[in-house]
């Protein structure tokens, strides 16, 4: 099992390691020949990570520790700014851009609370995937069935294997369609995806602003909870707390999010429901059309593909040679977008928002899988623009559905170990964080009891 935040926070707080040991064992690894860094890093910072861990045991030697992420190495995903570092964002495109001036907003809370950046993770390009397959940096693969290569997923590939082989405690991600809960799925992950308006982006290169988060990947529900605390600005707020699973009530998707799925993903999904129904929480199946709807309302782009096309047009003009083909062309879908179809989209969004949470009024999450297969192999997808595409649909889809909500989600392991990673989505309308993560902690709480 991974390490928690928590727990390494006391064993550097009894002295029995050090922030610069730490830094030294996860640089040590982004290093290793053998193993993923390089695929998993685009940009490594060993003098200044060290630097910090340096800084970081001088001041807990002098009795001050800022955050509970004192001293601990976190890995940014390419599409942050960090003061003196260009910000490729998974491209070619932006290699010869000029350093950042200044960190990214959630980059500057992380740093204020002491944690050590080690360095910059692999990404889809622009983020505009869920399968993390990046053509011009290579595609780190999963943990899981390493001799098979197997998708991260995306679009925070690095972010999740970085903290999956130990090169860090933590990953900040982004999540516009499901790209910090999908790699987190897959790697065996906790990831979280906030409200999209808790954590401020400035500095954070945008995919899509009407649907772009900012959240942590982790190796529990409470990491995420104290990493949220320290991205959203409220870290005096209660850490989560486990509700009695007597009086939790709960919903199971049952629109949708099965379809496509693969035998795996059922099986491990049940065996979820079921060990929380024994534990004895209520469930109920709860039918919710809208989900077929989305489909639809999407059918020429959507919101993606309409503002990452705003985003990219002028450098799409001079450098469409230098985008990965399967990006450019998603990308291009917004061009036929008009600012009508812009403005009924927004409409219908909030018609749909409405018509979903009073589905899902009475109960205090609502429960599906995160991705309905397990990782396909890299090599299958980078094949074939059928198979790329089509597996790029289908595990973008359960995710997809509550970024459009406005909604937040965690994404908690529900596997046996030596299993096959499958992650179990614990979900809510807007502004409901904190209570995601406390019935996220009850969840874990129970699945974690084997």
């Amino acid at each position: 099992m991974l390490p928690t935040l928590t727990a390494l926070q006391a064993a550097l707080d009894k002295g029995e390691t050090t922030s610069v040991a730490l830094t030294r064992a996860a640089l040590a690894r982004i290093a290793d020949p053998s193993g993923e860094g390089a695929r998993t890093f685009t940009a490594v910072w060993a003098e200044q990570a060290l630097a910090a861990a340096r800084a970081s045991d001088t001041l807990r030697a002098a009795g001050q520790v800022r955050s509970p992420l004192d001293g601990l190495p976190v890995s940014i995903k390419d599409l942050f700014d960090v003061a003196g570092h260009v910000t490729r964002a998974g491209s070619r495109v932006r290699q010869d851009e000029a350093p950042a001036a200044r960190h990214a907003d959630p980059v500057r809370r992380l740093a204020r609370a002491g944690a050590v950046l080690i360095g910059h993770t692999n990404m889809t390009e622009f983020a505009f995937s869920g399968l993390g397959i990046n053509p011009h940096y290579g595609t780190p693969s999963s943990p899981w069935d390493r001799a098979s290569r197997r998708i991260p997923g995306g679009s925070s590939s690095g972010a999740g294997v970085s903290v999956a082989d130990g090169m860090a405690v933590a990953a900040l991600g982004t999540d516009t369609g499901g790209s910090i809960r999908i790699p987190s799925a897959f790697c065996g992950l906790t990831g979280f995806k906030p409200t999209a308006s808790r954590v401020p982006s400035g500095g954070t290169f945008p995919l899509a602003a009407s649907l772009d988060s900012v959240g942590p990947l982790a190796a529990s529900v409470e990491c995420c909870a104290i990493l949220d605390g320290i991205l959203s600005g409220d870290e005096a707020r209660r850490p989560p707390a486990a509700p009695p699973l007597a009086r939790l009530r709960l919903a199971v998707a049952n629109t949708l999010v099965l379809d496509g799925a693969d035998d795996a993903v059922r099986d491990t999904f049940a065996a979820a429901i079921a060990r929380l129904r024994a534990a004895g929480i209520a469930i109920d199946t709860l039918d919710i059309p809208e989900f077929e709807e989305l489909a639809h309302i999407n059918r020429k782009g959507g919101l993606v593909c309409a503002e990452a096309y705003a985003v990219h047009r002028d450098m799409l003009d001079g450098k469409i040679d230098r985008y990965d083909p399967r990006v450019s062309s998603r990308i291009l879908r917004g061009r036929d977008i008009d600012a009508a179809d812009y403005i009924e989209l927004h409409a219908l969004r909030a018609r749909w928002i409405a018509a979903v949470e009073a589905r899902l009024r009475g109960y205090d999450a609502l429960l599906l899988p995160t991705v309905p297969v397990v990782a396909p192999t890299i090599e299958s997808l980078q094949a074939s623009d059928e198979a790329y595409f089509a597996a790029n649909g289908l595990i973008l889809r359960n995710p997809t559905l509550i970024n459009f909500l406005d909604g937040c989600a965690l994404s908690l392991p529900c596997h046996a170990p030596g299993e096959a990673p499958v992650g179990l989505m614990v979900a809510g309308p807007a502004h409901t964080d904190a209570r995601i993560l406390d019935v996220g902690l009850a969840i874990e709480q129970v699945l974690g009891a084997r």
